[in-house]
């Protein structure tokens, strides 16, 4: 058991130029209950009650440790915990903190009382499925600043131990990544080898595709067989994986249907799923972009259409306030006021939805700083 503990902690320290600090601590014996015990009390999270009886090893201290390097300690983490089995999940780098994504949609995400509720029900279930059929797929729908990026970072730092950072998820932004409509070819090639690596590496992996609209209709089919029901692809199951489009289509027919209520003189929380979620499937099916060529929409693939409804002054105020709050600044009533004051309100006649959502209120709130 020693030996396949201590060559992973003398190749680091190889690399990292700590062999000096290595042989402080004493014989290669000492220096394997030392790293053992590291990885029992502090990387495995026991009982951490190291014998005494054995006065010529030293326990090992908090102090010990600092000798070594933060990226030689994030590495043992990381071998460790690709083992398997240090932590409830199986996976260290997989948290799933249901309770807290509910948490903070909750309190941080303001009017959406659809997406609030349709994403917590769909990725709960699907966790605590132990054999779904297919990867789960969600697709996010509305203007600009409603918050679907923002709950694509809600899900991730609650799905993931380093949230976005995680090398289970992969953000592709269609302009950035995939901006040449003549290297689809090499595009397909790439979008399958980032796919497939990170869901060998990690089968609960997140796939976000911001601006999905402006995916070529090649890549969008390309992505098709890992979300649909195969048991496998090339031996590899792709059934535990998460994929989340981001996409602005549908936004003026949730618009719309949102400001119909607010003319019948109904609340916005009236709003139901079966109020838009048909239309946003029309909407998708009838765009200009890759949705409505693919095989994506016409194999059924999308398992919830969440729409994300224009934001009002009232939420404008609430972002404004979590912005200050962020920063630690103090506000006033009055400066709320004013921070959404400035925003620009749509339709021309109400005044009644901000035209950016909360999207540029954290640069705002610059002009009120000390």
């Amino acid at each position: 058991m020693i030996l396949p503990l201590f060559l992973p902690l003398a190749w680091a320290l190889s690399v990292n130029g700590e062999f000096g600090a290595f042989f402080q601590l004493g014989s290669i014996s000492n220096v394997s209950r030392y790293y053992w015990n590291y990885v029992y009390c502090n990387i495995w999270e026991g009982e951490c009650q190291p014998r005494q009886d054995d006065s010529s090893v030293q326990v090992p201290t908090e102090d010990a440790w600092s000798m070594f390097s933060e990226d030689y300690m994030q590495l043992l983490s990381d071998w460790y915990c690709s083992l398997g089995q240090c932590c409830e999940t199986g996976d260290c780098r997989i948290i799933n903190n249901i309770t807290g994504l509910e948490k903070d949609l909750e309190q941080k995400l303001h009017g959406q009382h659809l997406a609030q509720a349709v994403v917590v029900r769909a990725i709960r279930g699907f966790l605590k499925n132990p054999s779904p059929e297919k990867a789960l797929t969600l697709s996010f729908h509305g203007w600009s600043g409603t918050g679907k990026n923002f709950v694509s970072r809600m899900i991730s730092d609650n799905l993931y131990r380093d949230g976005m950072k995680s090398h289970c998820v992969r953000l592709f932004i269609s302009p950035f990544h995939f901006p040449h409509a003549k290297l689809v070819d090499v595009y397909q090639g790439q979008l399958k080898d980032w796919i497939s690596g990170t869901v060998q590496h990690c089968p609960q992996a997140l796939f976000i595709f911001d601006e999905a609209e402006k995916l070529h209709p090649g890549l969008i089919d390309t992505i098709k067989p890992y979300m649909d029901h195969y048991q496998d692809l090339d031996g590899v199951s792709y059934r535990r994986a998460i994929f989340i489009f981001l996409s602005n289509i549908g936004g003026a027919a949730i618009n719309e249907v949102t400001l119909d209520f607010w003319h019948s003189g109904q609340n916005r929380e009236d709003v139901d799923m079966e109020d838009l979620e048909p239309r946003l499937r029309t909407e998708a099916l009838q765009s200009q972009g890759g949705f409505s060529q693919s095989q994506l929409l016409t194999g059924n693939l999308i398992d919830f259409f969440v729409p994300f409804l224009p934001l009002e002054y009232r939420h404008v105020k609430l972002c404004a306030r979590d912005a200050f709050r962020s920063r630690g600044v103090s506000y006033s009533e009055e400066i709320l006021d004013e921070v959404a004051r400035g925003m620009l309100y749509v339709p021309k006649e109400e005044k009644l939805f901000s035209a950016q959502g909360c999207k540029s209120v954290p640069q705002r709130i610059n002009f009120f700083l000390p």
